[in-house]
């Protein structure tokens, strides 16, 4: 029998897809071990709230497949405080909730450093479609999400090619560029821009465009991250300065929603079940994170700390095959 005798589980800040099949492992493992598990509901505001349920082994039935969070998602100024952090782990101790697994990003992981120094034990997942969290080399929901977008530029490929046209897709990352850069590689992109790389327009887009014209093709993909933007003024630019048609897409939320990937639902699940190993242990202030292929787990301030390291020998490679 474990020593947790209740736990509880959360998802917080943006939704991936794959955080249902992580909260679905969290509730099944933590029921297979004998304890009682609560879903909170809206992230920490659940917790000041009281917008929690306990779970069993049907309340996650059918849910591995469902994009966004059945728990939903929102962010929490008053949990921010001192004040509203003492109180949700007060909240807890009534239920007697003795640990948390916090599914969600680095603000997330932040809220369940605090949850712990208040005496309630968490546990974090990494849930995030950027796969910008230093400390995992892979984060749920960043497959899907490249899914998503591969198939809208793949759409987008077919009317550019019919107009002889450039298209020029913003895909989402604000600070990190995993997204538009794998895409970018997936869809042969003749450019792609990410906010890790510092760039001149001209060099990397104009005369790129300009060199694979002399090749004879006549339509060109132009992928940019999210944090880069300006993609209409770009289009606007491309047009004046070669004289083709060029049109700008934001992907935007689409790329947030849909069915998990296979890869999603089955990291998601192995860190679920992680998280509720480490809290049956009596473990807290950790995050569960992918290194070298493997699932392991690091002490959040650690976790935190990291620096997040561009793949630039694969934006170098893209660079070299993109023509």
């Amino acid at each position: 029998m474990s020593e947790q005798k209740s736990i509880a589980v959360l998802t917080s800040g943006g939704d991936a897809p794959g955080m249902n099949a992580a909260l679905r492992a969290v509730v099944r493992a933590g029921i297979n071990r004998g304890m009682r598990v609560f879903g909170v509901y809206r992230g920490y505001n659940g917790l000041l709230n009281g917008e929690v349920q306990e779970m069993n082994l049907r309340s996650v039935s059918d849910i591995i497949g469902n994009g966004g969070t059945m728990l939903y998602t929102a962010r929490s100024e008053e949990f921010k405080t001192p004040e509203g952090q003492a109180r949700a782990a007060e909240y807890c101790r009534s239920l007697g909730i003795s640990g948390v697994v916090v599914i969600g990003g680095d603000g997330s992981f932040r809220g369940a450093r605090a949850l712990t120094a208040n005496g309630i034990n968490c546990i974090g997942v990494p849930g995030t479609i950027d796969n910008d969290i230093a400390c995992s080399e892979y984060t749920v929901g960043f497959d899907t999400a490249m899914n998503t977008a591969l198939e809208m530029v793949d759409r987008i490929r077919d009317t550019a090619q019919s107009h002889d046209r450039c298209s020029i897709v913003e895909v989402m990352g604000r600070r990190c560029g995993d997204i538009a850069l794998q895409t970018g590689i997936a869809t042969g992109a003749t450019a792609i821009l990410v906010p890790e790389v510092e760039y001149n327009i001209e060099r990397d887009v104009i005369t790129r465009i300009i060199n694979t014209q002399k090749t004879g093709k006549k339509h060109f993909i132009v992928v940019v991250a999210e944090g880069v933007g300006g993609v209409r003024d770009l289009a606007k630019y491309i047009e004046k300065r070669l004289g083709i048609e060029a049109r700008a897409t934001i992907l935007g939320h689409v790329q947030r929603g849909g069915s998990p990937s296979v890869r999603d639902r089955v990291v998601a699940s192995q860190m679920g079940y992680e998280a509720v190993d480490l809290l049956d242990k009596g473990y807290g202030n950790r995050v569960v994170v992918m290194r070298d292929g493997k699932i392991t787990h690091l002490d959040i301030n650690e976790a935190l700390d990291m620096k997040r390291v561009f793949d630039k020998k694969l934006y170098k490679i893209a660079m070299s095959i993109s023509i």
